[in-house]
């Protein structure tokens, strides 16, 4: 499906961004705004929604947000930087484990951190490392950050990953996650790739196990699955080919059948970004970074609107409550207050 027409449909929204520095308000009159191409947005935003910038420190490219409900705190990654930090109501930005995905030394590997997170049963935090080329969990508590892991996963049929890059755990522990080569300092054509494609898998739980999913994206990205995890929906992030897929799962996880979601590729000359990390909100409303910021969509695949962020956006993540959507957009934390 091909996202509808900006020009025809567009409902535009005056938006403040407020920018945080030193534990200040900043009011600042600006031109992001929310395009509405469907009344069903206002269900999920009201019209006068403010877009709050909570940071906007020294991050080269902000990644992988993550919700810590028990902390009260955001976790996100600058993938470059090889740090994560944190953010907090109270403290503002910090910086939480340094480094978070590059560890092993690779002579002609690439040297950046951890890109997507997430949080196990148990509370453990999951890392996609690009330069460590692996799926890993944090050994330590997570009030406790250290740059100890443990590798669940790092290679496929004896092959090295090339950069796992996002990630979604199942009710039962397994790890959905996306394996594009944005890790390798030549990409596609670098001397170190290993695999011939760039794969979507299972990392089964039960015994560790790697199942290839998909092998024909050629820059899979943000990964998710719908509630009752009959659903998984992948990004493509080719400026050529910019889509989503979505595939139908079976009771056993297995792949029934696969179809376009969305396709924006017409969109990628107009704004900046690709289609990148999403997130599912209870109510199957799907909100996908891609060009121009945070694409909504419904589950009929109708683009509803777009949060215009007037960044790159990477990522974004819900709060537990879904009182806040939290976005990583070039270098800044990003949130909008959702209904």
């Amino acid at each position: 499906m091909s996202v509808s027409n900006p020009i025809t449909l567009t409902i535009l929204f005056p938006i403040l961004l407020l920018a945080c520095k030193d534990k200040t308000t900043e009011i600042i009159t600006t031109e992001r705004r929310i395009e509405m191409y469907d009344p069903e947005l206002q269900q999920v935003l009201d019209s006068n929604v403010i877009i709050e910038i909570l940071t906007d420190s020294v991050y080269q490219w902000a990644e992988g947000p993550l919700w810590l409900d028990e902390e009260h705190k955001l976790l996100f990654t600058d993938v470059p930087q090889n740090t994560i930090y944190s953010w907090d109501e109270k403290n503002g930005p910090q910086k939480y484990l340094s480094p978070s995905g590059y560890t092993i030394i690779n002579e002609k590997g690439g040297r950046e951190g951890a890109n997507g997170l997430a949080l196990d049963a148990d509370s453990h935090l999951i890392l996609c490392q690009h330069g460590n080329r692996a799926v890993a969990k944090m050994k330590s508590p997570l009030t406790t950050p250290k740059d100890s892991f443990e590798f669940l996963a790092m290679n496929y049929k004896g092959r090295k990953f090339n950069s796992p890059n996002d990630l979604h755990i199942t009710k039962d522990g397994d790890i959905f996650f996306t394996d594009p080569p944005y890790g390798l300092p030549g990409q596609d054509a670098d001397s170190i790739k290993e695999l011939s494609f760039n794969g979507v898998y299972r990392l089964i739980k039960k015994d560790g196990s790697v199942f290839l999913l998909d092998s024909t994206l050629s820059r899979p990205n943000g990964i998710a699955l719908s509630s009752d995890e009959k659903y998984m929906y992948v990004a493509n992030s080719d400026p050529e080919k910019s889509i989503w897929k979505k595939y139908e799962l079976d009771v056993h996880k297995n792949i029934v059948s696969a179809s376009l979601f969305a396709d924006v590729t017409h969109l990628v000359p107009k704004h900046k970004g690709l289609p990148d990390g999403m997130k599912i909100s209870n109510k199957g409303y799907i909100f996908a970074s891609g060009p121009g910021g945070i694409l909504v969509f419904n589950q009929d695949s109708r683009h509803l609107g777009t949060i215009m962020t007037g960044q790159a956006t990477a990522n974004c993540a819900l709060d537990k409550d879904e009182k806040y959507l939290y976005m990583t957009a070039h270098k800044y934390l990003m949130r909008v207050r959702l209904k």
